[in-house]
Formats: structure tokens, sequence, C-alpha cells
């Protein structure tokens, strides 16, 4: 039988003190003073972030992409559109309907929680809701100015996979919400 991530443990780590060292308005990085389980001392370094969604809108075999310039690795990438807000009293099939039409332009009939991941937990709290988003109509984008030059399209379920096997697609969380839902039967 499989144990559930979601079970409460025991912290196995003591936080002995914390403090902000950087915040602006997407995140906070801390630093920690902490006890190991041993007695032995240690800093941990965490990254605080709110949680974002990531939406795969299929429909007639196609699903919608999204390629963005990501400024911290310099380069342009395809990827499942996904985005996060300020306010964080926003359910998260609320966000991922927004984020859906503002990058892409593109309304869904249909939102279905899928999934939800820790985005990278050795370093940081940030989790994903992961939606499937069916009976899409096209309509206008809205896109914020951190937006420019993205470009949306639609692509062929084989040719997704395709660029995740030829690592045109490396985006983890791109890659790991198809694999998701292919897990459960839902590509």
């Amino acid at each position: 039988m499989l144990e559930d991530p979601r079970k409460q443990r025991v912290p196995e780590i003591e936080t002995i003190d914390s403090r902000v060292v950087y915040r602006n308005r997407w995140m906070t990085v801390r630093e920690d003073r902490i006890r190991r389980a041993d007695g032995s001392p240690g800093i941990y370094g965490v990254v605080e972030k709110g949680s974002f969604a990531v939406i795969a809108a299929v429909q007639d075999d196609q699903i919608m992409m999204v390629e963005q310039y990501r400024y911290p690795v310099g380069a342009r990438f395809w990827e499942l559109p996904q985005g996060s807000w300020e306010s964080t009293d926003l359910d998260q099939e609320t966000l991922a309907r927004a984020e859906l039409r503002e990058e892409t332009g593109v309304v869904a009939k249909s939102m279905t929680q899928v999934g939800r991941l820790f985005l990278a937990y050795g370093f940081c709290n940030q989790v994903y809701e992961i939606f499937l988003a069916t009976g899409l109509q096209q309509r206008q984008s809205d896109r914020e100015p951190e937006e420019q030059g993205l470009v949306s399209r639609s692509y062929s379920i084989a040719e997704v996979d395709a660029m995740v096997r030829a690592g045109v697609i490396v985006d983890a969380t791109t890659v790991a919400t198809i694999g998701l839902l292919r897990l459960k039967g839902l590509l």
C-alpha cells in the first residue's frame, strides 16, 4: 500500500531561528538555523512562493502550448500555460481559468483538477495545481506586460510527446503534467 504524501509527519529537523534575507512581491527567501535529529546544527535556505496553476487545454487531439522568454535561463521555451497571482484569496480553478484566458485567449467550458505537485521541495515550498481544460473556445487574450512576446498555439499530442522526447520541451512542470495526465488516462 502506498503512503499518502499529504499525511502529517513528525519533523525530523528542528528550526532554531529563521530570518528573511530577501523579499519582493513574488517571493521570500529565508535562512533557517536548524538542528538535525542527531543534534548537529546546520542552516537551510528556503524560497517561499505562492501556489500556481498549470493548464492542459486539450481538444480534438490538440493541446495548447505557449512559448515565452524565461529570464532566469535567458532563452525561449515551449510550455503549458501556467501562472500565479499576488492575491492568494482566489481559488485555484479561478486562477487556472484566468491564466488560460490571459495567455492564450482560450475559454474552457470544463476545468478539472487533476493533481497537485511540489515544484522543487528541496529548497522551495511552492506547489502547483494541475488542471485539464476541455470544451475550448477561442477568444481574445489579455496578456500582462511580463508576457510581451508570448506566443500561443496548438500542437497535436503526438507532436508534444515528440518535443518532450527530443528535449525541445524542458519545463519540468509541463513534462510532469503531461506524464500525470497520461498515467491517469486523460491524454
